[in-house]
Protein backbone atom coordinates (compact mmCIF):
# COMPACT_ATOMS: atom_id res chain seq x y z
CA UNK A 1 0.00 0.00 0.00
CA UNK A 2 1.35 3.44 -0.94
CA UNK A 3 2.74 5.65 1.84
CA UNK A 4 3.06 9.42 2.12
CA UNK A 5 6.04 10.89 3.97
CA UNK A 6 5.73 14.40 5.35
CA UNK A 7 9.08 16.10 6.08
CA UNK A 8 9.66 19.04 8.41
CA UNK A 9 8.11 21.31 9.62
CA UNK A 10 6.87 19.16 12.45
CA UNK A 11 3.13 18.52 12.74
CA UNK A 12 1.24 18.79 15.99
CA UNK A 13 -1.80 16.52 16.21
CA UNK A 14 -4.53 16.66 18.83
CA UNK A 15 -5.54 13.21 19.95
CA UNK A 16 -9.27 12.54 19.40
CA UNK A 17 -9.44 10.29 22.46
CA UNK A 18 -7.48 12.69 24.70
CA UNK A 19 -8.09 16.28 23.52
CA UNK A 20 -5.61 17.74 26.02
CA UNK A 21 -2.78 15.49 24.86
CA UNK A 22 -0.49 16.80 22.09
CA UNK A 23 1.41 14.42 19.86
CA UNK A 24 4.51 15.83 18.14
CA UNK A 25 6.30 14.22 15.27
CA UNK A 26 9.24 15.21 13.09
CA UNK A 27 7.94 13.10 10.29
CA UNK A 28 4.37 11.87 9.91
CA UNK A 29 3.89 8.81 7.76
CA UNK A 30 0.34 8.10 6.60
CA UNK A 31 -1.00 5.19 4.64
CA UNK A 32 -3.22 6.49 1.86
CA UNK A 33 -6.16 4.63 3.34
CA UNK A 34 -5.60 6.33 6.71
CA UNK A 35 -5.10 9.92 5.57
CA UNK A 36 -8.41 10.93 7.17
CA UNK A 37 -7.40 10.44 10.83
CA UNK A 38 -10.44 11.52 12.88
CA UNK A 39 -11.39 14.17 10.35
CA UNK A 40 -7.94 15.88 10.43
CA UNK A 41 -7.45 18.27 7.50
CA UNK A 42 -3.95 18.20 6.06
CA UNK A 43 -4.65 20.95 3.54
CA UNK A 44 -1.45 22.70 4.69
CA UNK A 45 0.44 19.92 2.98
CA UNK A 46 -2.02 19.43 0.12
CA UNK A 47 -2.70 15.93 1.38
CA UNK A 48 -6.32 15.83 2.55
CA UNK A 49 -9.81 17.06 1.77
CA UNK A 50 -12.73 17.54 4.20
CA UNK A 51 -14.41 14.30 5.09
CA UNK A 52 -17.93 13.55 3.98
CA UNK A 53 -20.37 12.45 6.68
CA UNK A 54 -21.05 8.72 6.64
CA UNK A 55 -24.09 7.81 4.59
CA UNK A 56 -27.18 7.02 6.61
CA UNK A 57 -29.64 4.34 5.64
CA UNK A 58 -33.01 6.06 5.26
CA UNK A 59 -35.68 4.72 7.59
CA UNK A 60 -38.70 3.18 5.94
CA UNK A 61 -42.05 4.57 7.08
CA UNK A 62 -45.24 2.79 6.05
CA UNK A 63 -48.29 5.02 5.92
CA UNK A 64 -51.75 3.53 5.52
CA UNK A 65 -53.93 5.40 3.07
CA UNK A 66 -56.99 6.73 4.87
CA UNK A 67 -60.32 6.02 3.19
CA UNK A 68 -61.94 9.36 2.47
CA UNK A 69 -64.90 10.80 0.61
CA UNK A 70 -64.64 10.11 -3.11
CA UNK A 71 -62.31 7.13 -2.70
CA UNK A 72 -62.94 3.44 -3.29
CA UNK A 73 -61.95 1.55 -0.13
CA UNK A 74 -59.99 -1.70 -0.31
CA UNK A 75 -62.06 -4.86 -0.48
CA UNK A 76 -62.11 -7.27 2.46
CA UNK A 77 -63.43 -10.68 3.39
CA UNK A 78 -64.38 -11.25 7.03
CA UNK A 79 -66.47 -13.73 8.99
CA UNK A 80 -69.96 -12.73 10.08
CA UNK A 81 -71.75 -13.68 13.30
CA UNK A 82 -72.55 -17.11 11.81
CA UNK A 83 -68.94 -17.80 10.83
CA UNK A 84 -69.58 -17.28 7.10
CA UNK A 85 -67.19 -15.31 4.90
CA UNK A 86 -68.59 -12.00 3.67
CA UNK A 87 -66.82 -9.72 1.17
CA UNK A 88 -67.41 -6.02 0.70
CA UNK A 89 -67.69 -6.62 -3.05
CA UNK A 90 -70.88 -8.56 -2.33
CA UNK A 91 -72.71 -5.27 -1.79
CA UNK A 92 -71.65 -3.57 -5.01
CA UNK A 93 -74.70 -2.37 -6.92
CA UNK A 94 -76.46 -1.04 -3.84
CA UNK A 95 -75.63 1.53 -1.16
CA UNK A 96 -73.97 0.11 1.93
CA UNK A 97 -73.35 1.60 5.35
CA UNK A 98 -70.16 0.25 6.93
CA UNK A 99 -69.69 1.30 10.51
CA UNK A 100 -66.68 0.50 12.67
CA UNK A 101 -67.29 0.39 16.41
CA UNK A 102 -65.03 -0.35 19.41
CA UNK A 103 -66.59 -3.49 20.93
CA UNK A 104 -69.73 -5.52 21.55
CA UNK A 105 -71.71 -4.89 24.73
CA UNK A 106 -70.14 -1.53 25.57
CA UNK A 107 -72.68 1.21 26.35
CA UNK A 108 -71.99 3.43 23.35
CA UNK A 109 -71.76 0.55 20.90
CA UNK A 110 -74.99 -0.96 22.17
CA UNK A 111 -76.79 2.38 21.70
CA UNK A 112 -75.39 2.67 18.19
CA UNK A 113 -76.33 -0.89 17.20
CA UNK A 114 -79.86 -0.49 18.58
CA UNK A 115 -80.25 2.83 16.75
CA UNK A 116 -79.35 1.12 13.48
CA UNK A 117 -81.77 -1.68 14.40
CA UNK A 118 -84.62 0.73 15.09
CA UNK A 119 -84.08 2.50 11.75
CA UNK A 120 -83.30 -0.63 9.78
CA UNK A 121 -86.54 -0.52 7.79
CA UNK A 122 -85.69 3.00 6.63
CA UNK A 123 -82.32 1.74 5.42
CA UNK A 124 -84.02 -1.13 3.59
CA UNK A 125 -86.46 1.25 1.91
CA UNK A 126 -83.53 3.28 0.62
CA UNK A 127 -82.07 0.07 -0.79
CA UNK A 128 -79.08 0.13 1.55
CA UNK A 129 -77.41 -2.58 3.61
CA UNK A 130 -75.91 -2.04 7.08
CA UNK A 131 -72.68 -3.74 8.16
CA UNK A 132 -71.06 -3.35 11.58
CA UNK A 133 -67.38 -4.18 12.12
CA UNK A 134 -65.36 -4.60 15.30
CA UNK A 135 -62.46 -6.71 16.51
CA UNK A 136 -64.71 -9.13 18.44
CA UNK A 137 -64.86 -12.74 17.31
CA UNK A 138 -67.91 -14.26 15.55
CA UNK A 139 -69.26 -15.89 18.72
CA UNK A 140 -69.27 -12.53 20.50
CA UNK A 141 -71.07 -10.96 17.53
CA UNK A 142 -73.63 -13.76 17.52
CA UNK A 143 -74.45 -13.29 21.20
CA UNK A 144 -74.58 -9.49 20.76
CA UNK A 145 -76.89 -9.72 17.74
CA UNK A 146 -79.18 -12.22 19.46
CA UNK A 147 -79.44 -10.27 22.71
CA UNK A 148 -80.44 -7.02 20.98
CA UNK A 149 -82.22 -8.56 17.97
CA UNK A 150 -79.92 -6.94 15.46
CA UNK A 151 -81.19 -7.67 11.91
CA UNK A 152 -78.01 -6.68 10.07
CA UNK A 153 -74.57 -8.21 9.52
CA UNK A 154 -71.75 -7.95 12.06
CA UNK A 155 -68.26 -8.77 10.84
CA UNK A 156 -65.27 -9.90 12.87
CA UNK A 157 -62.10 -7.93 12.16
CA UNK A 158 -59.82 -9.87 14.50
CA UNK A 159 -56.45 -8.14 14.73
CA UNK A 160 -58.07 -4.95 13.37
CA UNK A 161 -56.54 -5.58 9.95
CA UNK A 162 -59.33 -3.94 7.96
CA UNK A 163 -59.56 -1.06 10.43
CA UNK A 164 -55.88 -0.36 9.81
CA UNK A 165 -56.21 -0.73 6.03
CA UNK A 166 -59.04 1.79 5.99
CA UNK A 167 -57.14 4.16 8.28
CA UNK A 168 -59.90 4.34 10.90
CA UNK A 169 -58.54 6.70 13.57
CA UNK A 170 -58.31 5.73 17.23
CA UNK A 171 -59.62 7.81 20.11
CA UNK A 172 -58.36 8.71 23.58
CA UNK A 173 -54.69 8.92 22.58
CA UNK A 174 -54.84 5.68 20.63
CA UNK A 175 -56.13 3.54 23.49
CA UNK A 176 -59.66 3.06 22.12
CA UNK A 177 -60.63 1.85 18.63
CA UNK A 178 -62.41 4.65 16.81
CA UNK A 179 -66.09 4.86 15.91
CA UNK A 180 -66.44 5.75 12.24
CA UNK A 181 -69.19 5.30 9.66
CA UNK A 182 -68.83 5.15 5.88
CA UNK A 183 -71.59 5.34 3.28
CA UNK A 184 -70.72 3.78 -0.07
CA UNK A 185 -72.87 4.39 -3.14
CA UNK A 186 -73.90 1.78 -5.72
CA UNK A 187 -70.51 2.00 -7.39
CA UNK A 188 -68.60 1.41 -4.17
CA UNK A 189 -67.46 5.04 -3.88
CA UNK A 190 -67.43 6.63 -0.41
CA UNK A 191 -69.96 9.48 -0.17
CA UNK A 192 -69.76 10.10 3.59
CA UNK A 193 -67.26 9.58 6.38
CA UNK A 194 -68.68 10.38 9.81
CA UNK A 195 -66.83 10.19 13.11
CA UNK A 196 -68.37 10.86 16.50
CA UNK A 197 -67.15 8.77 19.42
CA UNK A 198 -69.48 10.18 22.06
CA UNK A 199 -72.78 10.51 20.17
CA UNK A 200 -73.20 7.08 18.56
CA UNK A 201 -76.84 7.59 17.59
CA UNK A 202 -75.88 10.51 15.34
CA UNK A 203 -74.17 8.07 12.99
CA UNK A 204 -77.61 6.76 12.08
CA UNK A 205 -79.10 10.23 11.56
CA UNK A 206 -76.24 11.39 9.33
CA UNK A 207 -76.27 8.28 7.16
CA UNK A 208 -80.04 8.40 6.63
CA UNK A 209 -79.86 12.04 5.59
CA UNK A 210 -77.33 11.19 2.91
CA UNK A 211 -79.10 8.03 1.71
CA UNK A 212 -82.24 10.04 1.06
CA UNK A 213 -80.23 12.12 -1.43
CA UNK A 214 -78.57 9.22 -3.26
Amino acid sequence: MACISVPKPSLTVVSASSPNKLVSSQSLTLKSSESHIHGLKLARFGLATPLAAPARTPSVVTIAAKVSKGSVPPNFTLKDQDGKNVSLSKYKGKPVVVYFYPADETPGCTKEACAFRDSYEKFKKSGAEVVGISGDDPSSHKAFAKKYRLPFTLLSDEGNKVRKEWGVPSDLFGTLPGRETYVLDRNGVVQLVYNNQFQPEKHVDETLKLLQKL
